[in-house]
């Protein structure tokens, strides 16, 4: 409703016409405040907040208390953000309206309207994690891929067309049109939307179920990522609830070098600020240097907030945001709105660090960054390009904990021969990709890959046969455009023809390696690698035989396709052999001029206009021949990839009393690290794994297993799946003789000690009744925003998660299922107590009722009848999450809401 709350409600102009908004300048002229002073991305959510304000679930205190934010309060205030719209992917997506089509199924068997179950705020879902690299290296792969990625996916697709009907403010966006972070910078951010009921303008914001949605703040808008759960109780018209955070602002002054790209920078960035810690932190840019940088710049390094563990990383809106959205085909009354409200709220430019109350201010001069990869394990581990070949070599017989690869030295220069006669070496590079969200949306680098491939080609250079290559770019205008500028037809001589448009290697998808590559590398325990312009390189992410995983820009992707091999320094020793000799990476790498000469085909207002018209008038007849079943309820056919959710099983209007923790058994002990990818993962379904057998015995033959992600839609592949990672090292279970661990799901059944798959054990503790609880160290549950990872988690019987630290992400998600997460205190840990897994825990504290981060006890009963009592701190953050807990999550308290309504 439009009001006029402390006097904001004032007028603008957007050239001759008058609009309405709410006025920060106004707001801190009635509360006395310098709201100038406030950083940008906090004035965005004060906007919403006073905006929405409606008495209830948003009050004046709201507004008062967040328009006086301290830099260095203790923060306990918990702010309800109303977001604009509502962005998903398919992995995310599908289960997502799974969840909403088994609340409209209770609905109608209470005798309650089905329509009732409705998003309130738009959503757009976007196909882009489904395809696979089936086919590389062909003038056809594109077209096979697509081809083989709807015969796989048709119960899936099916399943979203019928969404589509059902769900009024339900969009999608079919597959093969691109990742949906470009597709939201390129054509669903609007920058400002316009209530023309109110003749209202306000900023776009939105969150969204993949965690890399905070590439949108590099255009202004504030975003992040969130569990599926929580993004379905913003759908269905429940604020997104967060406390007040810290805000540190990133001040970068002078530029980039030629020849340094800004994967380059944002590898440094995440490097330097997961040092800071601004894990749940905002993070904002400000700075001379931060003005120089594009959009495209931009969004790159808001992309990996989630790598440097921010909540966001924003950019504020000024004269380049404006050159983007007319770059990129939007309207002139869009454009003119963008710029005239932002100047409006007095928010329009970057900030120097000294005009903004920043909680801390972190330093960086661009012109200190230099070319650089992050391997082999985690994105936080850059490594200076002259220093990859001796860092290879020293984490190859590093022992594990240390990173390392534990084996020994003397092996690693040795030459293997697989069954068909090829020959194989540790550090050779098996799978190249030009891929992901974070690089494929900028055409700097993305014409700098071209460039190179040109320059390889003309010296002679070839592709090494063993190397899989592609090319899956975030949105089909980066075909246009590397089309135009005359540079596909080198990157596809190399190998690197367009694939697919999707997340593809990044997530896991770049299809199987040959299979005598696989045995040979099983055989000798073999260190290969994958280079990936991707943004994540976590253990079997990219391909479970894969042990070594680098992130580096495209350009520097095709340089080491052409060199095969992780083990030549790229900046002493040539990349390769080319028709007149040795060639080093400086004869081919592309100046900076080069790469501007190139820009303005990258930048064509028609171009953008003429692609995204297609969405809905010219989809493409593969996704026209898909046929849905029609009606407000979903009929549940027989399906592998879709089934009723259990959710809402025994739901019943007053919610049960959550029950006590007691006599509870260990699942797992887990180290460090631990991510939402060994959790929950992504990639292909073991056929020996719960998952694989219960695929098999229900008729679908390995051939078809498709991939975890994929079947999201299902609780029986996903429950089975969580833990199941093949990297995945369970401390229950001792260590080898040689200190190395057992990998895979499995744990130690208690009190026999029978080693078994951590889903068998589970459901056996689950069938006598018996609660469970899970250990893990420091960042526990980082990575994607993965909801399965806490679905699974909840339906396996886990009712405590207790670790050192959590991802943000993934603690709001626990708390969303109705699982406690418990975070030691102190130095305590899981190896300084001593736990081995015999012993069964209780916990004590909760009995009176939840108070927001109280201290429990957590009372450990040793296997020889002693007892320990331990302070462990709840990480329930906000009143809203213990009514969540208490509710038995966040969906049957939004369902309970809806129905009483």
């Amino acid at each position: 409703m439009k009001h006029d709350t402390l006097n904001t409600l004032k007028k603008f102009k957007i050239g001759k016409k008058e609009a309405h908004f709410y006025s920060l300048p106004a707001l801190g002229a009635s509360l006395g405040i310098d709201i100038s002073r406030l950083p940008m991305s906090i004035r965005i959510v004060l906007e919403s907040v006073l905006r929405n304000c409606d008495g209830k679930k948003v009050t004046e205190s709201h507004i008062r208390e967040l328009a006086a934010w301290k830099p260095n309060s203790k923060r306990e205030l918990e702010i309800p953000f109303v977001v604009a719209r509502v962005v998903l992917q398919d992995f995310t997506g599908v289960p997502l309206l799974a969840d909403l089509a088994a609340m409209r199924a209770v609905a109608k068997k209470m005798g309650k309207e089905a329509k009732a179950i409705e998003p309130l705020v738009p959503v757009d879902l976007v196909v882009d994690h489904s395809v696979m690299i089936d086919y590389f290296g062909t003038k056809d792969a594109l077209d096979l891929n697509m081809k083989v990625e709807f015969s796989r996916n048709k119960e899936r697709y099916q399943f979203l067309k019928w969404g589509m009907q059902a769900f009024d403010t339900f969009g999608v966006v079919p597959p093969g049109f691109g990742i949906v972070h470009q597709i939201n910078l390129e054509y669903l951010a609007r920058g400002v939307h316009h209530d023309k009921k109110h003749d209202v303008y306000y900023p776009d914001s939105l969150v969204g179920t993949d965690s890399h949605t905070t590439m949108i703040n590099g255009i202004g808008v504030v975003g992040w990522g969130v569990g599926g759960i929580e993004a379905e109780a913003g759908m269905l018209g429940q604020p997104v609830y967060f406390l007040t955070p810290d805000v540190v602002g990133v001040e970068l002054t002078g530029e980039l070098r030629g020849g340094v790209t800004a994967t380059d920078l944002v590898l440094t960035i995440t490097e330097l600020l997961r040092k800071e810690k601004v894990v749940g932190k905002f993070v904002e840019f400000c700075g001379p240097g931060t003005a120089k940088l594009s959009v495209t710049d931009r969004a790159t390094i808001g992309n990996m907030a989630p790598e440097y563990g921010a909540t966001m990383g924003f950019f504020p809106v000024d004269h380049r945001t404006i050159e983007y959205f007319k770059g990129t085909g939007r309207t002139k009354d869009e454009v003119h709105a963008l710029e005239a409200y932002f100047k409006a709220q007095e928010m329009f430019g970057v900030p120097n660090a000294a005009d903004i109350n920043f909680t801390k201010v972190v330093k960086l001069d661009l012109g200190s960054v230099v070319p650089s990869l992050a391997g082999p394990k985690r994105p936080q581990d850059r490594i200076e390009i002259g220093d990859v070949k001796k860092t290879f070599k020293k984490l190859y017989a590093k022992p594990i904990a240390d990173n390392g690869f534990n084996q020994p030295a003397a092996k690693l220069s040795k030459a293997f021969t697989t069954a068909t006669g090829k020959t194989l070496h540790n550090g050779d590079i098996l799978i190249a990709g030009i891929t992901s969200c974070t690089n494929t949306s900028n055409p700097s680098v993305m014409l700098a890959a071209g460039l190179l491939a040109k320059k390889a080609v003309k010296a002679g250079l070839k592709v090494p046969a063993h190397v899989k290559t592609s090319l899956a770019p975030g949105s089909r205008v980066v075909t246009e455009y590397l089309e135009r500028a005359g540079l596909l037809p080198y990157l596809d001589q190399l190998g690197f023809d367009v694939a697919a448009y999707g997340c593809t290697t990044c997530i896991g998808n770049a299809g199987d390696l040959a299979a005598d590559f696989n045995q040979a590398i099983i055989d000798n325990d073999l260190i290969c690698a994958a280079v990936l312009s991707g943004n994540r390189n976590f253990e079997a992410r990219i391909h479970p035989n894969l042990k070594a995983n680098f992130l580096a820009s495209p350009p520097l992707v095709v340089a080491y396709a052409l060199a095969g091999n992780m083990m030549r320094d790229l900046m002493t020793e040539p990349v390769g052999e080319g028709k007149h000799g040795p060639v080093y990476l400086g004869d081919i790498w592309p100046t900076a001029k080069e790469v501007e000469k190139l820009m303005h085909f990258a930048m064509d207002p028609k171009v953008f206009r003429s692609n995204y018209a297609k969405v809905e008038k010219k989809p493409g007849k593969l996704w026209q021949n898909i046929e849905g079943v029609t009606g407000d309820v979903y009929d549940w056919p027989l399906s592998t990839y879709i089934a009723e959710p259990p959710f809402f099983d025994d739901f019943t209007m007053e919610p049960k009393p959550m029950p006590a923790v007691r006599g509870a058994r260990t699942l797992g002990i887990f180290g460090d690290s631990v991510t939402t990818d060994h959790i929950s993962p992504a990639g292909s379904i073991n056929e020996t794994s719960p998952a694989g057998q219960w695929l098999l015995a229900h008729g679908v033959q390995k051939a078809d297993f498709n991939s975890y992600g994929s079947r999201r839609g299902n609780h029986e592949i996903m429950m089975r799946g969580t833990f199941a990672n093949v990297r995945i090292k369970n401390l229950m279970i001792p260590a080898r003789p040689d200190g190395s661990r057992v990998e895979g799901g499995q744990t130690l059944m208690q009190p026999s000690g029978e080693q078994v798959s951590i889903y068998d054990a589970a459901m056996q503790y689950v069938a006598t009744g018996i609660p469970t609880v899970v250990f893990g160290g420091e960042e526990y549950g980082t990575g994607s925003s993965r909801d399965w990872a806490a679905k699974g988690t909840q339906l396996l019987g886990v009712k405590a998660v207790v670790a050192r630290s959590f991802e943000r992400i993934h603690r709001s998600n626990l708390v969303g299922m109705g699982v406690l997460p418990l975070q030691f205190k102190g130095h305590d840990n899981a190896q300084s107590l001593g736990l081995t897994g015999e012993e069964t825990f209780d916990v004590e504290g909760l009995e009176s009722g939840i108070v927001p981060q109280q201290d429990v006890t957590l009372v450990i009963h040793h296997p020889n009848g002693s007892s320990q009592r331990i302070a462990v701190l709840l990480r329930i953050d906000t009143p809203i999450e213990v009514d969540y807990y208490q509710h038995g999550g966040i969906l049957p308290f939004v369902l309970r809401q809806l129905i009483a309504a």
